[in-house]
């Protein structure tokens, strides 16, 4: 058997291996977009409590009130910091699943490359074989063998 037919599975299990990192690195990459999305409504959030919070201080306000605004704005910017962790992790995650997708994908271009080059080793091996066989007839002068 050739060896580019023998490293065919290899080259099957490596492009497998490619696209479940790919599909990974989609997945990561999706997580990360979502995490990023809640911390930007988080912050949209906040700014506009803020905005009503000193709207309300303009108009003034009692103290429980004032309290309960400053409370709550405390937690606003807790949910914000948890988020932002979130969005560090997730990017982290993205960029890991980039990395292992990026070296299956060159493990893949390398393997094709050395398909390539046994198939074109193959193919001038094979067309050697052709010369010499047209050479032999062409030495017998077109004579059919005799046994």
């Amino acid at each position: 058997m050739k060896r580019s037919k023998r490293l065919k599975p290899v080259v099957q299990v490596a492009e497998s291996r490619e696209q479940q990192a790919a599909r990974a690195l989609g997945a990561a990459q999706a997580r990360l977009a979502q995490a990023r999305q809640q911390l930007a409504e988080l912050q949209r959030y906040r700014d506009d409590y803020r905005q009503g919070f000193q709207q309300a201080g303009a108009t003034g306000m009692g103290a429980a009130r004032l309290a309960d605004y400053q409370q709550f704005l405390h937690k606003l910017g807790q949910a914000i910091e948890q988020q932002t962790q979130q969005v560090a992790q997730a990017t982290r995650e993205a960029e890991a699943k980039r990395a292992l997708w990026f070296a299956s994908r060159g493990k893949v271009r390398m393997l094709d490359t050395v398909v390539a080059r046994y198939q074109a080793i193959e193919e001038q091996q094979a067309s050697r074989q052709e010369q010499r066989e047209q050479d032999e007839r062409a030495q017998r002068g077109g004579r059919p063998e005799t046994l």
